[in-house]
């Protein structure tokens, strides 16, 4: 883990608990460790669906770890100042505090590609399922559409076994687009007219919802007009055994 980027944060108090602190880099490398495995189980689920589907369902991933001063900018969002007396406690507030520090976000190409990825994902015997959120079937009051999974992955080191907390985000291209849109948006400090952007954001979220619905309904008829010339496809070639003279 490079302690260079520890160095951004401007507060001198917050350095002293961060910048260097042994533990606070160890953390971040367990976090590290634990996308890995994650992004692993992810990347392994793709290449077996497109041996049985003829197609990857898993579009892009992307993975992040939380900056030191976004940590401590969430934690005193919640009333909890950084300790510059006790930095080993501290360390142990942000472990047990935030689920979100390590996150993984997987771009699929349809809805239904989501929860079928979530479920192969969480019924692995070493994934532990702590939160769901469902901002697809419950929608942000803002249009925001995404599953968000909080999981626990163990990861093996060579004296011990830590279970690690990752936030898994699983949306489509075009709730990707939208977000991405959203969040540039959201850190704007003025807009022209933003009650009108922000109800023109919303309509483009309903529609964004409309089309994936849509486009899912399409693969589906597709995928079921493959599935019947296949069917065809096998039946003549029984037939044509059946037809083969008796020598």
């Amino acid at each position: 883990m490079n302690t260079e980027i520890f160095k951004q944060m401007s507060n001198a108090d917050i350095n002293t608990i961060i910048d260097g602190s042994q533990p606070f880099v160890k953390l971040m490398t367990y976090y590290g460790c634990a996308l890995r495995e994650v992004e692993t189980k992810l990347q392994v689920l793709n290449d077996e669906f497109k041996l049985t589907h003829d197609r990857n369902p898993i579009e892009s991933i992307k993975s992040r770890i939380k900056t030191p001063q976004s940590i401590v900018d969430k934690l005193e969002r919640r009333g909890i100042e950084a300790n510059v007396s006790n930095p080993e406690e501290y360390i142990r507030t942000i472990e047990r505090e935030l689920f979100d520090i390590a996150g993984i976000r997987v771009i699929c190409a349809f809805p239904d590609d989501i929860y079928k990825l979530a479920e192969q994902l969480i019924s692995q015997d070493d994934i532990t399922l702590i939160r769901t959120k469902d901002y697809i079937l419950s929608p942000k009051p803002n249009g925001y559409r995404s599953l968000h999974l909080i999981i626990s992955v163990p990861v093996f080191f060579s004296q011990q076994k830590r279970d690690m907390k990752v936030e898994v985000q699983i949306r489509t291209i075009a709730m990707d687009f939208w977000a991405s849109l959203e969040h540039q948006i959201k850190y704007k400090r003025e807009i022209p007219d933003q009650e009108n952007i922000v109800a023109k954001l919303k309509a483009c979220a309903d529609d964004i919802a409309r089309i994936d619905g849509e486009m899912m309904e399409i693969h589906r008829q597709l995928e079921a007009s493959e599935n019947r010339e296949r069917q065809e496809d096998n039946l003549l070639s029984m037939l044509r055994k059946l037809d083969t003279p008796i020598s």
